[in-house]
């Protein structure tokens, strides 16, 4: 476990280096999303990287590395997103936004060691597809509750949903760094 929590806050600090970057050229303009938006955002990528595994081939300069990480950073803009007042303003203090990534990225990292606990790191013997078509799964899972009337009756919530797909997209980006070096 302790190989997984350096490989999980190395591809999470890749992660973060980049949301910090694009942070400082475009503050929060990301703030004017809906969460429905910033599920179709999510869409958009997964179905790029299933399309590019199906085909084998990308027409786009864009890598699939890149796609996992949007993946992991979308997800983690969805739950801050989900967890701000509705009269949050537009544009949030840098610090605040930092914080507020890392406290969603911890949250999310304590559930992949509790879920890591109980299916004894499965996801190490998957294939980097599946991982992919669970993404989108997760997705689609979204998708249904966001556009129920009156919410889910059964279900662990939109949030749970978003946790598991930023936890599949770095695992898949672990995996992808393993078979490159």
């Amino acid at each position: 476990m302790s190989l997984t929590n350096h490989q999980y806050e190395t591809q999470l600090q890749v992660c973060h280096n980049l949301f910090a970057a694009k942070m400082r050229d475009y503050g929060t303009a990301w703030r004017v999303l809906r969460l429905r938006s910033l599920t179709d955002q999510l869409y958009i990528k997964a179905r790029r990287i299933r399309t590019i595994e199906e085909a084998g081939v990308q027409s786009v300069a864009d890598s699939v590395v890149d796609e996992y990480i949007g993946i992991v950073n979308y997800g983690l803009i969805a739950l801050i997103q989900s967890e701000l007042p509705d009269n949050a303003p537009l544009e949030l203090p840098h610090d605040d936004t930092l914080a507020r990534y890392m406290a969603a990225a911890d949250s999310v990292k304590q559930l992949m060691i509790q879920k890591n606990h109980d299916y004894g790191e499965a996801w190490r013997s998957m294939r980097l597809s599946s991982l992919t078509d669970l993404i989108l799964m997760k997705i689609y899972r979204i998708k249904q509750i966001e556009d129920l009337p009156d919410g889910p009756e059964v279900s662990e919530g939109v949030a749970a949903n978003y946790r598991d797909m930023i936890n599949y997209a770095l695992f898949a980006l672990i995996l992808i760094h393993e078979k490159q070096n």
